[in-house]
């Protein structure tokens, strides 16, 4: 295995060269890549996830945006600073040599400045419309995210995406504090669905593409662990989601019958994903099979709970059982 250099100084100029005949669109699609846009959608969808269930469906559309665009700013800060720091490796690897920092049409130092701008603006912006305890929440995902992840876990420990992913569960924290000004318990469990889904999430993609990782000496649970223990943990991981997305339901009691049969039956299928691929856990196909499945999983989740949010739409699991037992009391 190909030992990973220790990284450059966030201050040394790329060895390539920006080419002269860039033009300003193509700077601007430069940085906009430095953010890892993709990755970012899945966040806002939390985000708003979140601030639909605080707001019992009744959400100012203000704060909706500001939460959401300010969350998605601190989201692109993190990413930024994670591209700055992974520069070495993305060199290396062949999904990631084309992005702006190891290609040399970005330099560090810019990189650097455009992420603690970004920084910068999505606190002030939380601060301002939103709410102090918003902002910093924000803040510590991009701490999480740099700190946790990137620069301690990620080139040291199988655990990395599970204890490192935390940062991924911080938007509907964002989201809940900037409706409600505090954290209730509905929020941590929130916080939970997240954090149980990224690992099957994560570890699907790391089984894709576990070469390019044990090329450059990331120690991906696949990459030391081998792709059955890696397809054991997946399946152990969808199992647990199961439970911890019904805790909305009990005891939270905030989301009622719709999101119940709606988290029971997404759940269901990621479990069969999940087996699916514990019969074949070195097929790079079924493994992406279950990377999307996890992304739609997601979005599906959080489309439900709109949905259940909707007083037209909401039967709370109470009622539900008293009209089951309305014939047997006539």
């Amino acid at each position: 295995m190909q030992e990973t250099a220790i990284p450059e100084s966030l201050f040394v100029e790329s060895n390539q060269t920006t080419p002269s005949t860039r033009n300003w669109r193509d700077v601007i699609q430069d940085y906009i890549e430095l953010t890892k846009p993709r990755i970012i959608v899945l966040l806002l969808i939390t985000t708003a996830g979140s601030m639909w269930i605080a707001s019992e469906g009744k959400v100012d559309l203000f704060l909706l945006f500001i939460t959401v665009l300010g969350g998605a700013i601190a989201a692109a800060s993190a990413n930024a600073i994670n591209c700055l720091y992974d520069r070495d490796i993305d060199a290396i690897m062949e999904r990631t040599s084309w992005r702006p920092l190891p290609s040399g049409r970005i330099q560090p130092i810019n990189a650097l400045i455009f992420a603690i701008a970004l920084a910068i603006i999505s606190f002030t912006m939380l601060t301002v419309y939103a709410n102090l305890l918003a902002a910093c929440l924000a803040m510590s995902g991009i701490a999480t995210y740099v700190g946790v992840y990137t620069i301690w876990l990620k080139r040291t420990s199988t655990q990395n995406i599970v204890i490192g992913g935390a940062a991924g569960a911080i938007p509907p924290l964002v989201g809940w504090a900037a409706v409600t000004g505090e954290l209730s318990w509905a929020a941590w469990v929130l916080f939970a669905i997240i954090f149980v889904w990224t690992p099957p999430h994560f570890w699907a993609l790391a089984l894709m593409i576990r070469d390019e990782y044990a090329k450059v000496g990331v120690p991906m649970l696949p990459v030391v662990k081998g792709a059955e223990v890696t397809a054991n943990q997946i399946l152990l991981y969808t199992f647990l989601l199961v439970p911890v997305s019904l805790l909305l339901v009990y005891p939270c009691n905030v989301m009622g019958l719709v999101y119940a049969l709606s988290a029971i039956g997404l759940g269901g299928a990621f479990i069969y994903k999940a087996l699916q691929l514990l019969k074949e856990p070195s097929d790079r196909n079924v493994a992406r099979s279950v990377f999307k499945y996890s992304i739609l999983y997601l979005a599906l989740l959080c489309v439900a709970m709109g949905v259940d949010s909707l007083p037209i739409a909401h039967i709370s699991t109470q009622t539900a059982i008293d009209l089951l037992q309305i014939p047997n009391r006539i």
